[in-house]
């Protein structure tokens, strides 16, 4: 007979996974989570050199799209069994830039079964931020470098939390194909290059300088083969100065092309645009007074993970963000909440039928743009929907992705008025056919509560049968009580039908 242990001690475990999909390189990293702690596994990393592919319309080219669907097939391997939830990927700055972004995503599907988000630069400053946050040593103030190679991230934070973030378009690759596209290596080419990053730090730099911090720290590829190579020229410690950088440009000019570098620690996938990245780093150190650079292993992928496996953070930062834009313009809360928690009753009828999960992110886009439907009031009551909307897709928004954002903005731009659809983008990350119902419910929250006054809502009942939806109350004589929200889901019914949807009131009014 076996003998039981008189006591165990059960761990609770599961794998995650995070994906970069940068501009030179794709990332991956894999990680175990055991209670509360975070092992990180297996790391992967692939060049596809993604950049080089755009071309003068902004569109990515074949070549470029097939070498990161390959590398995401390699990826897909390690990832067999992963839960979705438990794997997230984001796209970086040519995905943000290309035209064609949504043509990658949706071949990317057929060989990767994951959402890709694309995050917007501020979103990816964040996250990089988090990531090195996480696992460094306790500083009062972080500021925090990622040279990739579309662009480059700034932030200056406080423990987990950034306070000061930018998000620049100068990267490794875009600025070799600017500055060093011939391949030569001259202190001409290198003040070229330096220029450009420094007047592209113009406006921000003073503003960093003020705020101060007491370590800085450089994540990533470009700032880890500096460190590479600056060891390698007999610097030890691996610590990055202004010195430092002036001495490898200095030795850089010895060769006079890029191909004829031989530097010890720099690999052969990373010389091509080696140059490029030094210049910008050059420009930094030297406009942010720098004294010391150090390395940080950790950067976006990491902070993905980290945030993946807090997932009441994120719900929390983006909480938070939605109140502070609210506050920003002003936006009458009150109202606001009360619209969201009729939005939320009404899709609460409805939500098994039309296949929308209680606990899903649907519901919560629902909610936060219920909260900020009014923004583009602070502007202008005339087309305020229109207003709101260019404010919640261009906005700095932390914790969104784009196609987030481009959800919160479609809805607010559909909230009233004639349903002009053939405006709406289209979506990779969600069905159409779940933001037209969305559409469709928060409008019909905004009219309910269209008097702004002290009386509850109507207790109602919502049906649907394919485009025709129904409203009804307990009370009989709910229309004929109230003539002033008759009118107004008298017009809406219209503007539903311009769109080929029905929107039936019952009881009908007798006299119609």
């Amino acid at each position: 007979m076996s003998q039981q242990p008189s006591s165990e001690i059960i761990h609770q475990s599961r794998d995650v996974a995070a994906i970069d999909l940068g501009s030179n390189s794709f990332h991956m990293v894999v990680a175990k989570v055991v209670d509360q702690d975070l092992q990180l596994v297996s790391r992967h990393k692939q060049r596809v050199r993604l950049a080089d592919g755009l071309d003068d319309h902004k569109n990515l080219d074949h070549a470029s799209m097939e070498r990161g669907l390959e590398c995401l097939a390699m990826f897909a391997e390690r990832l067999k069994g992963f839960e979705p939830s438990n794997v997230r990927i984001a796209a970086t700055h040519t995905l943000r830039q290309a035209s064609n972004t949504h043509l990658f995503i949706e071949r990317a599907k057929e060989v990767l079964p994951y959402p890709i988000e694309v995050i917007p630069g501020e979103e990816e400053a964040r996250l990089i931020y988090l990531g090195v946050a996480h696992t460094q040593i306790e500083s009062e103030t972080k500021l925090v470098i990622d040279i990739g190679g579309g662009s480059t991230e700034m932030i200056i934070g406080n423990g987990f939390e950034a306070k000061l973030l930018n998000s620049k378009q100068m990267g490794c690759v875009s600025y070799n194909n600017a500055y060093f596209s011939n391949g030569k290596l001259s202190k001409k080419n290198f003040a070229k290059a330096s220029l450009a990053a420094q007047q592209r730090l113009e406006s921000i730099s003073s503003k960093y300088r003020k705020h101060g911090w007491d370590i800085a720290l450089g994540s990533s590829g470009t700032v880890k083969a500096i460190r590479e190579v600056l060891i390698g020229l007999g610097y030890d410690d691996g610590r990055i100065t202004l010195k430092r950088l002036d001495k490898l440009i200095e030795t850089l000019c010895q060769w006079n092309h890029i191909d004829e570098i031989e530097l010890t620690g720099l690999t052969p996938e990373r010389k091509p645009v080696f140059a490029a990245g030094v210049a910008i780093l050059h420009a930094i150190v030297k406009d942010l007074k720098i004294d010391t650079l150090h390395f940080s292993e950790a950067a976006l992928r990491e902070g993905l993970l980290y945030e993946m496996e807090d997932r009441f953070k994120r719900s929390d930062i983006r909480m938070r963000t939605t109140e502070n834009l609210a506050n920003i313009h002003r936006v009458d809360l009150e109202h606001a909440e009360s619209v969201s928690q009729t939005a939320l009753y009404l899709l609460n009828q409805v939500d098994e039928e039309l296949g929308i999960a209680k606990k899903t992110e649907l519901v919560d886009l629902l909610q936060w743009a219920a909260l900020l439907h009014e923004v583009g009031l602070s502007i202008s009551l005339q087309a305020f929907h229109r207003h709101s909307a260019y404010i919640l897709r261009h906005t700095n928004m932390a914790g969104f992705n784009q196609e987030q954002q481009q959800v919160l903005s479609t809805l607010v731009r559909f909230q009233r008025k004639a349903l002009k659809l053939h405006e709406m983008e289209p979506f990779t990350l969600f069905k159409r056919k779940h933001i037209l119902t969305l559409i469709r419910i928060l409008r019909l929250a905004i009219v309910l509560n269209g008097q702004r006054n002290d009386e509850p809502v109507p207790k109602l009942s919502i049906s649907i049968d394919k485009d025709c939806w129904t409203l009804s109350c307990m009370d009989q004589n709910w229309l004929e009580d109230n003539k002033l929200l008759h009118a107004d889901l008298l017009t809406e019914q219209a503007y539903w039908k311009n769109a080929e949807w029905d929107l039936l009131l019952e009881p009908i009014d007798s006299e119609e």
